[in-house]
């Protein structure tokens, strides 16, 4: 009987919560909010959005995931996963379309935790996340080249081919200014988070009070620090670039109002499918999120509730002009290693944001889209597993091939179509290897008794074992033994009673020992039980052979 579970990880954490525990929360959440504020306004931009979109979204879906989700410190808002598939939907569906098809993929994501699929996430290949995954990292990084440049296009396409026409076409007008200042961006962003961290682990048995401090700066988010000295120089030297003022004519310092979307219901079930793949790419995204968080702070996420809590965030949220949210790796990894102990830090991080929405908006003006660019390159580079690649030859082909078409179908086509064939190429494969293992076994063969040990799984990919021993069947008995038969069903059962019905016409005795529990359920509802006289059973085939060989 089916079980409604609502539980979100908040009540469970309030019930042990104190003011040591506050603090901890209070600190972690500032430091999350500041880091959130730049990549909040640089992924609503590269999905063909004003930056407050990525705020709003953050602040309210990133509240509602705090307070409904199923993780302890999970923080939630705008993705770069989602970047592509946001922006295709803009291009073709308009704003309008994006807030109806996010408002339904929160339907299904709160369906999907309801109805207890959670856990069937974990059951997604390897090879289908890998390559969408570095596939989305390498579309976010073509998408940024424009701002990165600082190139004169008025319309960037959302397909693939069509993007590099159109950044070559305009390679011409590239802005010197923009590429120099967001060149620099990008190699202190690497310097300061990658480089950095890696040389003062290892001159710190070495360490002075210099290095000390050095360490103690190091952990200000580089992002912060580009955004931060990007925006002063553009500001003293006017330095001509596209700016947030420029472009979108700065930041309203506001929350919007409730909306419901004006797009006719005729225009809905075209967008069920982008909605199918916001809600599989978000669930998959936080989960994936909530996992890694577990293993910070050793603690153990509720997937189906983390899905509801991400549905009522996703269909709430574009309601006040958000975007598509989930569970964001980067800034959940800061805010467990910052000391948040609950959902308290995601509420705080909120805040935080809304307090700068409400007071520093008009700081945004200045910030300049080539410094928000260069983050974004960095955060891409930062997403793909591009080991990957460099280890495929070490992979079986099946592995290789579905990893690489998932890539490629991911940046020439689309996310769905990527996930589909990736899915479907993984059961493909998964099916054929299960078939291979499933074998049979001659025990003893005469021409009057034949015995058969039956090994694995015997389903519909694997019947045609049965279907051989049909062909060469014994003139007087033939035993099968299933003991280490783990699995059976009705396309097996069915092959069964086709043995059975062979059998009679030849007038020889089929015998089953050694059936185990599984099998067993499924050969009484197919009521092979009831076609075999009980005296055609035997616990082992050993007794088995001795009995019907008198």
């Amino acid at each position: 009987m089916f079980k409604f579970s609502f539980s979100p990880k908040l009540l469970e954490n309030l019930n042990s919560y104190n003011l040591k525990s506050f603090w901890s929360d209070l600190g972690a959440g500032l430091t999350v909010g500041v880091v959130a504020l730049p990549l909040a306004m640089a992924f609503a931009i590269a999905s063909g959005l004003p930056p407050q979109v990525g705020l709003f979204t953050s602040i309210i879906a990133g509240l509602l995931i705090s307070l409904f989700g199923g993780s302890k410190v999970q923080i939630g808002g705008p993705a770069g996963a989602f970047i592509v598939i946001v922006y295709g939907i803009v291009q073709n569906n308009g704003v309008q379309g994006l807030i109806i098809a996010s408002i339904m993929s929160g339907g299904l994501l709160f369906l999907m935790g309801l109805l207890k699929l959670g856990t069937l996430i974990r059951f997604i290949p390897v090879a289908v996340i890998i390559g969408f995954t570095n596939a989305i990292a390498v579309l976010i990084m073509l998408s940024q080249i424009k701002d990165f440049l600082g190139l004169s296009i008025a319309v960037m396409p959302a397909d693939f081919l069509s993007l590099i026409q159109t950044l070559a076409a305009a390679i011409d007008t590239v802005n010197v200014y923009a590429l120099t200042l967001s060149m620099f961006a990008l190699i202190f962003l690497f310097v300061w988070q990658w480089w950095l961290p890696r040389w003062l682990i290892q001159t710190a048995p070495h360490s002075n009070s210099s290095l000390s401090l050095l360490v103690k700066i190091q952990k200000v988010p580089g992002s912060i620090i580009v955004l931060i000295f990007a925006t002063a120089f553009v500001f003293f030297t006017d330095l001509p670039v596209q700016t947030i003022g420029t472009r979108f004519g700065g930041i309203p310092s506001a929350l919007p109002r409730l909306t419901w979307p004006s797009l006719p219901l005729d225009q809905w079930p075209q967008l069920l499918r982008p909605a199918l793949t916001l809600a599989l790419l978000g669930a998959i995204e936080s989960l994936l999120c909530a996992r890694i968080a577990d293993n910070l702070v050793d603690d153990h996420h509720n997937p189906n509730q983390e899905l509801m809590g991400q549905g009522i965030a996703n269909f709430i949220a574009p309601l006040f002009g958000g975007m598509p949210a989930t569970g964001t790796i980067a800034r959940t990894v800061t805010n467990a290693k910052n000391g948040a102990v609950s959902p308290v830090a995601g509420i705080v991080h909120c805040l935080t944001l809304l307090l700068i929405v409400l007071i520093a908006a008009p700081l945004a003006f200045h910030i300049p889209l080539c410094a928000l660019s260069a983050i974004l390159m960095f955060v891409a580079w930062n997403m793909g597993e591009w080991r990957e690649f460099v280890h495929l030859k070490e992979f079986r082909l099946p592995y290789r091939l579905i990893l690489m078409t998932v890539f490629l179908l991911t940046i020439l086509v689309d996310l769905a179509s990527a996930v589909e064939f990736g899915l479907a190429g993984a059961c493909i494969t998964f099916i054929y290897r299960i078939s291979s293992l499933t074998r049979t076994e001659v025990f003893h063969s005469s021409p009057q008794i034949q015995a058969h040990r039956l090994y694995g799984a015997l389903f519909f990919g694997a019947v045609q074992l049965i279907e051989k021993l049909e062909s060469n069947l014994p003139e007087k008995v033939l035993i099968l033994d299933f003991k280490n038969l783990i699995y059976l069903d009705t396309s097996g059962t069915d092959a069964l009673s086709n043995l059975l019905r062979a059998s009679e016409k030849k007038n020889l005795r089929l015998v089953f020992c050694g059936v185990m529990h599984q099998p067993l359920g499924m050969m009484r509802r197919a009521n092979l039980i009831d076609k075999l006289p009980s005296h055609n059973f035997y616990p082992d085939i050993a007794s088995a052979l001795a009995s019907e060989s008198e």
